[in-house]
């Protein structure tokens, strides 16, 4: 595989909430991923599926384009915020949505929640995303609500390099999340994943 080719990261969104503090995390990380050299972010916003209530015998175009923008990624910046101590319904009926399509792929956490920075929330996904076969990285970025955004991610409409508290620790997050995305793009191109 070539290392030039930009790395496709989908940033997704988790919450669809109305007023809801992921979409501005989620435009946030965005542009760290995209002001990275070879990294070609797209964000997929729940909040922009028009998902069933049930989950169907045949998959709808909602989930079947879902799946897909799964399939195209070849790593995750999974944007989530801790409703009573755990990830949304949102989220994991999204995640349910895709199977083979998240095997031998990355993915990082930034997370939201008071006090606690949402890292609860992100405790459930690795196990969930440990069973979709991915990798998960170590070090996640945590946002403490009770601390107000503009000190922690920078002031409204700035994106990374504003002067956010938080920008070590996305960069650390981004570097894992390269190292293993190149790692595992590399692998899937030389054998197939095992399942």
């Amino acid at each position: 595989m070539d290392r030039e080719q930009p790395l496709r990261i989908a940033v997704i969104v988790g919450s669809t909430r109305e007023g809801r503090v992921g979409a501005r995390l989620g435009r946030w990380v965005a542009d760290a991923a995209g002001r990275r050299r070879g990294w070609a972010p797209v964000t997929v916003d729940l909040a922009d599926f028009d998902f069933p209530s049930r989950f169907p015998e045949r998959a709808t175009p909602a989930m079947a384009d879902f799946a897909g923008r799964i399939a195209e990624a070849e790593a995750f910046l999974v944007v989530t915020p801790e409703y009573n101590r755990s990830f949304p319904a949102s989220l994991k009926q999204a995640i349910d949505y895709a199977y083979d399509e998240w095997r031998a792929k990355p993915v990082g956490f930034v997370s939201y929640g008071y006090k606690t920075r949402g890292l609860l929330a992100v405790e459930h996904l690795r196990q969930v995303f440990g069973e979709l076969h991915t990798v998960t990285m170590r070090d996640t970025v945590g946002v403490d609500l009770a601390a107000g955004l503009d000190g922690q991610i920078g002031g409204l409409g700035d994106g990374p390099g504003a002067g956010g508290e938080l920008e070590p620790a996305v960069d650390t997050l981004l570097e894992q999340l390269s190292w293993w995305a190149h790692a595992l793009r590399d692998a899937r191109a030389a054998r197939p994943y095992a399942a």
